[in-house]
């Protein structure tokens, strides 16, 4: 049976500002009553627990993005590290080499040094700046020329003796002919008893030779040859050669004496070219000489 009551023509409940007011006081003595007694940290922890797998859900995205990043930057900052430690190996490799060659070319400039002091005739140091690549010749291109007073005909030492002679002259550079190019020819001795005699470039790459020997020559394996002064270009007392062996001719009925420099060109950049009085009459004899030499 439905129970009947009053109609109500009119339905109003309270206004918006009193709710406002209401929730704003309730919201008010809630927070502070968790902040001085605590009392709804347990619904707290509850409720962020039954949250917890929801967050991490849609925080999944972002942390695979994020460790994909840090993946990717881990990999990079790896390879960077790796490069940077082989160009520190390269580079250090480098000065190790650069400051082995320091120490060698400083020795040798030392040994230079105390040549300079030794010989008599005043001096130019000079540096190698390239050798010719010719198979034919045997060259070095020096960093200095006729502006320091270098002349064709000067000689080239180190500190083992003769390493050739000035051949080609420009304002800011020399070309040197080596002891073994058949270009160059140099009176020497024999040190063990003054044998006066003539050392030429060798056919044997690298060798010196004494030409033209008869039978009962005093020259033997193990000599000494140095410079015998005559001729004015080449000073008297410098090292050239040991001799290795003695070859007869029997085409020719004499001997050859072949010999090894004991300077080291190869080795060095570092020279002194001798600056010495060249005459016009040394450069004539010394043109002659060379071409006897290629005429034989």
């Amino acid at each position: 049976m439905q129970e009947t009551g009053t109609i109500r023509l009119f339905k109003r409940g309270p206004t918006a500002e009193l709710r406002l007011v209401v929730f704003a006081a309730l919201a008010l003595c809630l927070l502070v009553v968790d902040a001085r007694f605590s009392v709804f940290e347990p619904a707290r922890q509850a409720i962020s627990v039954t949250l917890y797998p929801f967050q991490r859900l849609m925080l999944a995205p972002r942390d695979a993005v994020e460790f994909f990043n840090d993946w990717t930057d881990a990999a990079k900052l790896a390879r960077s590290e790796k490069e940077a430690l082989q160009r520190q190996r390269i580079e250090l490799a480098q000065l190790s080499t650069h400051a082995a060659q320091l120490a060698t070319e400083n020795e040798q400039l030392r040994r230079l040094l105390n040549v300079a002091d030794e010989v008599t005739q005043p001096s130019v140091a000079v540096e190698v700046l390239y050798e010719p690549a010719n198979a034919f010749a045997h060259h070095l291109i020096f960093n200095k020329g006729s502006s320091s007073g270098i002349r064709p005909g000067m000689p080239v030492i180190d500190e083992g003796g003769i390493v050739g002679q000035i051949v080609r002259v420009t304002p800011f550079t020399a070309e040197g002919a080596l002891l073994t190019d058949d270009r160059v020819s140099i009176p020497v001795q024999v040190l063990r008893n003054g044998l006066r005699v003539i050392a030429f470039g060798g056919n044997v790459s690298g060798k010196v030779e004494v030409r033209y020997l008869t039978d009962n020559v005093d020259i033997v394996p193990g000599d000494t040859l140095i410079t015998s002064g005559i001729g004015g270009l080449f000073p008297a007392g410098l090292s050239v050669a040991v001799v290795d062996r003695i070859t007869p001719d029997p085409a020719s009925g004499f001997a050859v004496a072949e010999a090894t420099p004991l300077s080291h060109p190869e080795r060095h950049r570092h020279f002194l070219v001798l600056l010495v009085d060249v005459s016009p009459e040394d450069l004539d004899q010394e043109s002659l000489s060379h071409g006897s030499k290629t005429a034989d």
